[in-house]
């Protein structure tokens, strides 16, 4: 066997680790303690003991412990990563020469980090290997098959005269439903399902092998944007996505911090008096040069960033600012709702940040409405969420499940956290005054939460008519574009003394409520 030299520095420092890892330490480590004693003595002897684990140690054996054990046994006809790349070269030109086309296919299991936790490195390594067996399946025998991470493969198709994006489409497609075959592992049925990303020949960027993987790998990002087992296909237009969405990225961590972004509010009222009984801080971002980026754009992108936390911070002292402003100026804003993200609940500071910031502007805890997402709750809390919620609930912070309806919280998740009021998501709402089967929809969660004894709030108001269906069914309080779109908190104040004035000569609406 020829010896091959390292092409890179990372793949001589893994080389060097497998080596102290390796089995023939056993054997050779005394020889080179006895050796070291002989030729320098006591000193050499504890240099060589202390130097070689220091060694392995710094070169980062301990991170390169657990992917080494999941990725211990091999797939029979999964080439290695370090020999597909060179592969997939290979079939570029031949195709290209030829006239021919292929495709590079990214595979990667979903949610695999709650996989590994809930297994050992034993039954994971059986999953993966019955995942590239049931890849390899799907696939053509010429095709070429790797396992390119700890959790993802790569599929590179053999050259074809014809090839294009439907055939792509159905081969993913088959791909997912082999691997979504249930899984034995002691006994127990394993489910697991995958996203792919795929790239046709024709539309590889660059000019190497690898390239064209990090192009399918670019696809494959996209589709686990999008949710579980999707599929996308690289294309021009998502590499001029993928390139602004990197510039944002870096453009976003300026903006912040140069308050580009801030609060946004947008009124919420009551539906038995008119009255304003809150907002909710809503972040915007005011570009320079772009003028407003929508947040769908950019809170992706300060996520990546890794700045939610920071965010929240921005959102919290401006929110508690306007709220001073307001009580200064002799408003009466009773709270301001503000987003918490997963990211910003996992926090163990969290409660104690709060109630210092509360302190700092002299607030009492009911001013600030907690906004948690359902789906944040349905996919599950860890301890420090859930002592973070119940936390805030206890200093005297309102508690409101937001987007109610789209993640199928329990009732007893709602009682568990203590929830003050559930906000009705805007799928229920659009067009409830013309549909019946949204009014039943609406009507039903209104029941709950009247039976519950916690309060209702109606998102995405827009139209006259489904504010005054909200307010015979007994909604409790509305906010949307109807309303009024978010403002600056410069045009609060204008907003809030023009819809008083209306409020003068406002119909009353007659409200349905049940006899207890």
């Amino acid at each position: 066997m020829r010896f091959r030299l390292p092409n890179s520095a990372t793949e001589f420092k893994e080389r060097i680790i497998a080596a102290l890892s390796g089995p023939q330490m056993l054997t050779f480590m005394p020889a080179v303690c006895l050796a070291g004693f002989w030729l320098g003595g006591e000193v050499a002897l504890v240099i060589i003991a202390l130097g070689v684990p220091a060694t392995w140690a710094i070169l980062g054996g301990f991170e390169g412990t657990v992917q080494r054990r999941i990725a211990r046994v091999p797939v029979s006809g999964v080439m290695a990563s370090d020999a597909f790349r060179p592969k997939v070269q290979v079939v570029r030109e031949d195709a290209r020469g030829k006239d021919q086309s292929s495709a590079v296919f990214a595979i990667e299991l979903d949610d695999f980090a709650t996989l590994a936790g809930r297994f050992e490195p034993e039954a994971l390594d059986k999953i993966l290997k019955s995942i590239g067996q049931r890849v390899q399946s799907a696939a053509r025998n010429t095709d070429a098959i790797s396992r390119i991470g700890d959790s993802r493969f790569a599929v590179c198709l053999a050259p074809v005269k014809h090839l294009d994006l439907e055939s792509c489409i159905q081969l993913s497609d088959r791909i997912q439903q082999a691997i979504e075959e249930p899984i034995g592992i002691d006994g127990t049925a394993i489910y697991v399902s995958a996203s792919v990303g795929f790239c046709l020949l024709p539309r590889a960027p660059g000019t190497s092998g690898q390239d064209w993987i990090n192009a399918a790998i670019a696809a494959l990002n996209e589709a686990q944007r999008r949710g579980p087992t999707s599929v996308r296909a690289y294309s021009t237009e998502l590499h001029s996505r993928l390139k602004n969405r990197a510039n944002l990225r870096d453009e976003v961590v300026i903006a912040l911090e140069h308050g580009q972004i801030q609060p946004w509010f947008q009124p919420q009222i009551s539906n038995d008096t008119g009255k304003v009984t809150g907002f909710e801080a809503l972040a915007r971002w005011m570009h320079i040069d772009r003028g407003a980026i929508s947040p769908a754009e950019f809170l992706p992108s300060i996520e990546e960033a890794g700045l939610l936390e920071r965010l929240a911070e921005v959102m919290m002292y401006h929110t508690f600012t306007a709220l001073k402003a307001w009580d200064a100026a002799g408003v009466k804003v009773p709270h301001v709702g503000v987003n918490f993200s997963g990211a910003e609940l996992s926090n163990p500071r969290l409660v104690d940040k709060i109630r210092w910031e509360l302190d700092r502007f002299d607030l009492t805890p009911d001013r600030l409405a907690v906004e948690i997402l359902e789906t944040v709750v349905t996919r599950g809390l860890d301890d420090t969420m859930t002592r973070n919620i119940n936390g805030l609930s206890e200093l005297g912070c309102r508690i409101d499940l937001d987007d109610f309806g789209t993640g199928h919280a329990s009732i007893s998740s709602i009682r568990r956290f203590g929830v003050g009021r559930i906000k009705i998501d805007r799928s229920f709402v659009m067009k409830a005054d013309r549909d019946p089967e949204q009014q039943r929809m609406i009507s039903a969660v209104l029941t709950m939460a009247e039976r519950l004894g916690i309060e209702t709030l109606a998102e995405g108001v827009e139209t006259a008519g489904e504010h005054a269906l909200l307010a015979q069914l007994g909604c409790d309080y509305v906010q949307g574009f109807g309303i009024s779109r978010p403002m600056p908190f410069e045009k609060t104040l204008d907003w809030m003394r023009a819809h008083e004035a209306k409020l003068q000569d406002a119909p009353e609406i007659p409200l349905r409520r049940s006899t207890k």
